[in-house]
């Protein structure tokens, strides 16, 4: 008896610990019509993901094996049906967990796309996040193709396509 009312403790506490743990969105999950190639999905995570809400953050990742080349501009553009605001102040960049020094960071709202500079090229090889805080999510939510683009130093200013971001708003 006294087995059986522990078993059931540790089940209701773990049942009860599982909407908490499920108010963070986090990577793509099972994409069965359109969106980019599963090779050029990129994982992300948001702190909250509820449409309308004011105070999310968004932390979109590059793993080290997409980061072939320096990165001196990266650039996030969005669909035209995405609706939310960013906090320009508020957007980060973290490499090997460290955040870096930013030279300027410009969101575009009318061409829908945030140009980040970091104020030293990011070196090829790191696992990359930007962190974009202080969001005001899109209501109602829905999916939303983030696009990452980058400029290599010294390069000609083409952008070079790196992944998506499939952003899954609730």
């Amino acid at each position: 008896m006294r087995r059986l009312f522990s078993a059931l403790a540790v089940t209701g506490c773990l049942l009860t610990g599982l909407p908490a743990i499920s108010l963070a969105q986090g990577m793509p999950g099972f994409t069965i019509f359109g969106g980019p190639e599963r090779a050029n999905q990129l994982n992300y995570r948001l702190d909250y993901g509820k449409a309308g809400m004011n105070g999310d953050r968004y932390r979109l990742r590059i793993p080290s094996k997409k980061v072939s080349l320096a990165i001196a501009q990266l650039n996030i553009s969005y669909p035209d049906y995405y609706k939310g605001e960013f906090d320009q102040k508020d957007i980060k960049v973290r490499v090997k967990d460290k955040t870096i020094q930013l030279q300027e960071v410009i969101w575009d709202k009318e061409n829908r796309f945030i140009e980040i500079y970091p104020a030293e090229p990011i070196p090829a090889g790191s696992n990359v996040e930007v962190v974009l805080s202080n969001v005001r999510n899109p209501s109602p939510g829905g999916m939303y193709n983030f696009n990452l683009r980058i400029r290599t130093p010294g390069d000609v200013p083409l952008m070079r396509y790196l992944g998506t971001w499939l952003l899954s708003i609730d």
